[in-house]
């Protein structure tokens, strides 16, 4: 009979206050469950001692504080494993000591308790505004959570990047709303009663705005009108990387957030949603000198933070300080949290933040070759998953369409926003640079493909897209900043009239406008991204910066379903229409040419008059043909045969007949979308369209968009009534 023998690791070899320790393991970094009690591992290069802070859950003051031994230091990490722990019973932190000096950027204070950056649990806001724990010396506690969600056959999805259609979505504003009846309103619970809904719209992406562990009252201002006071609504500000925020949770309170959201992964991944989380690597809710110690500052601010060489914050975040993420151990950070993700949460990709930031070095100059960037780019781990970066930040850089992509990343296409937009309220000098944008920006990607481009006309940052064609100018006074905040450049038009109004002629504008935006945005070449709400008509009353706002303002209004059900039809149909035509989602951009032999060339462009083009300042008139027999090029495994597309747009303010290409003998033209006739001929399901009475031209009523489907008429087609 053999005897297994114990692990020699499992016995303390040094005993403080009665805990039994023994040195521990430097990697990985946090807390980890190890046979018989807990590993404690942390960083800081500029730290002369470290002491591990233990509390009984819940209780205010320290149960034991013991020093890391001089023996349980390894290089710069501070490792040691504490026996006997109850990882469910206990929540920690640290005390770290060496040199406040602040004009040499090091700021230690060992009488603070500062949250582990590897905590992957939270407490202190368990409840969405609770405020109970305001008072604590040290109110953000790191707890330890079990890894041992059972996630059966769930994985990544790995849907290719042109067949997304992304749905940017707050957590909490998507159910808060008394008109969603769901059981936990605002909670990650409450959007899985919501997927139906996502999959009657057709997305299959969420974008989830910040998940992070954040604090809702960072901030201490209040509603100059109401007197409500402000919240940090949206979550740019992270107070932890590694831990889903637990006011999210239905069962946050009883600290249940991480299986909860865990869950929401795998039921959107069975019904066939990715998801992608927005990720805010730029700065943290430390701000700058006048902010709270909470985390990195304490453990080593000179690391953490690009300083100035007098001990400054550099703020190209515009939020006080600036993430160093070029620091090798930062770096380091940054991919230990997003693998942890991937590979706990089993997340589909990241949205980046301000991501030009990442490219900057410690004194904030751009890099070549930034080491973190393309580090993620080729990292093992993160192979399937999306990187998308929102290529700017508030330091002036702008890199939309020369991000550092190293073959990986895609980007917020800041051009086509601002372009789609000028273009569909008529500017003039618009129409050469909206037609680089709806075939997939190849002037800015011509080496990566269409997948590069991010499309979209609306996010959470700006106008709702009812608001785009509502307001002239920003209405933020509401923010208690005196309407200073919030972007001044919206391309926006009223159609005549400053917010809401009973005239039905502007209201029927407004949707017909909506409409345009719609129907281009889906029938561009790229990865189309709209946000919640948009498709039922909400409206910010113009506000185009709501980042402070937990009220209806941010809150999907669930009557607006029915209310504006031809705006949610509308959406719903375009999205069906791209899905059913490959040759809306091709990976490499259009040759111009015909290289299959169809007599037709990829993609054409046209004007009211076909195989002519007007690139001059006062065209208000454009349309493109694209020959289904080119599907085949979109480099994906559908290698059939589509139909011919024509897209017809009229942004000038006076009807004009658009005279029609000729299509092969055996087809004919089918009015699939007018987004100037009244619901429900605005559009139909794809497949069901009406058959042209007049083949040779159509009628396109000012200030709207056409899209015809040249196909067999055998093939269920519909004579208009």
């Amino acid at each position: 009979m053999s005897i297994i023998p114990t692990p020699i690791d499992s016995h303390p070899t040094h005993e403080y206050q009665g805990m039994g320790l023994r040195a521990g393991k430097p990697y990985p970094f946090g807390a980890t469950i190890v046979p018989g009690g807990v590993n404690f591992s942390v960083f800081s290069y500029h730290a002369t001692a470290v002491t591990l802070v233990l509390f009984q859950k819940g209780e205010r003051a320290p149960w034991v504080e013991i020093p890391f031994l001089p023996e349980f230091r390894v290089g710069n990490v501070w490792a040691m494993i504490v026996f006997a722990l109850d990882p469910e019973q206990v929540e920690y932190g640290f005390r770290v000591d060496g040199p406040y000096e602040p004009h040499r950027g090091h700021r230690f204070d060992p009488s603070t308790i500062l949250l582990d950056p590897y905590a992957r649990k939270i407490s202190g806001r368990n409840v969405w505004g609770d405020t109970s724990h305001d008072d604590d010396p040290y109110p953000f506690r790191a707890q330890i959570p079990y890894d041992d969600y059972d996630w059966g056959d769930d994985r990544q999805l790995n849907t290719p990047l042109e067949d997304l259609v992304i749905y940017e979505m707050h957590v909490r504003g998507f159910t808060r709303h008394p008109s969603s009846r769901v059981k936990f309103p605002g909670t990650f619970a409450a959007i899985r009663e919501k997927i139906p809904y996502l999959k009657a719209l057709g997305v299959n992406c969420v974008e989830l705005m910040p998940v992070f562990e954040f604090d809702e009252w960072e901030y201490d201002r209040y509603n100059p009108f109401s007197g409500e006071r402000l919240s940090n609504y949206w979550g740019y500000s992270t107070l932890g990387f590694f831990a889903p925020k637990a006011g999210l949770a239905a069962m946050g309170r009883l600290g249940m957030q991480v299986d909860e959201f865990k869950t929401l992964v795998r039921d959107l991944h069975r019904s066939g949603i990715e998801v992608v989380l927005d990720v805010v690597f730029n700065h943290t809710a430390e701000g700058d000198h006048r902010g709270h110690t909470i985390s990195f500052r304490g453990l080593d601010n000179k690391t953490y933070y690009m300083l100035t060489p007098d001990g400054r914050y550099y703020n190209f975040s515009g939020t006080g300080n600036t993430l160093n993420c070029n620091h090798p151990a930062v770096r380091a950070m940054v991919l230990d949290c997003l693998r942890y993700w991937v590979s706990e949460y089993h997340i589909d990709g990241f949205r980046f933040d301000l991501a030009s930031i990442l490219g900057r070095d410690a004194n904030g100059t751009p890099l070549a070759n930034p080491p973190l960037l393309e580090a993620l780019a080729h990292d093992p781990i993160l192979a399937n998953t999306k990187l998308i970066a929102e290529a700017w930040d508030a330091g002036g850089m702008y890199q939309v369409g020369s991000f550092p992509a190293y073959g990986r990343w895609a980007e917020w296409n800041g051009k086509y926003r601002d372009t789609l937009r000028r273009f569909l309220k008529g500017d003039p000098e618009q129409a050469w640079e909206a037609a680089e944008r709806i075939q997939g920006s190849p002037d800015m990607y011509s080496g990566r493909g269409t997948r590069a481009s991010i499309n979209f006309i609306t996010c959470h940052d700006g106008f709702t897209l009812m608001d785009l064609y509502s307001y002239n100018r920003k209405h933020n006074a509401a923010n208690g900043e005196e309407n200073r905040d919030g972007t001044n450049t919206n391309y926006g038009w009223n159609c005549g009239v400053e917010g809401e109004t009973s005239d039905p002629q502007v209201n029927a504008l407004r949707r017909q406008m909506v409409k345009n935006a719609v129907a281009l945005l889906f029938v561009s070449q790229g990865v189309p991204m709209i946000m919640m709400g948009d498709e039922v008509g909400h409206s910010k009353q113009g506000n185009n910066n709501t980042y402070c706002h937990d009220n209806a303002l941010n809150w999907f209004d669930w009557s607006s379903v029915d209310k504006n059900s031809d705006l949610f039809r509308f959406f719903q149909q375009m999205i069906a229409f791209r899905k059913a035509h490959p040759i809306l989602r091709r990976r490499n951009h259009f040759s111009h040419r015909d290289e299959v032999g169809s007599g037709y060339p990829d993609i054409s462009w046209h004007t009211t008059q076909p195989w002519t083009t007007d690139w001059s300042a006062h065209n208000r008139t454009l349309a493109l043909l694209l020959c289904g027999k080119h599907a085949s090029r979109t480099g994906t495994s559908e290698l059939q045969d589509d139909d011919y597309v024509y897209i017809a747009m009229n942004v000038h303010w006076e009807d004009h007949e658009f005279v029609l290409p000729t299509l092969p003998s055996q087809l004919a033209w089918h009015k699939f979308a007018d987004t100037h006739a009244e619901p429900p001929y605005d559009c139909c399901a794809p497949g069901d369209e009406f058959l042209l009475d007049d083949q040779d031209s159509v009628k396109v009523a000012a200030r709207s968009v056409v899209i015809l489907v040249g196909k067999s008429t055998g093939r269920r087609a519909m004579r208009r009534r």
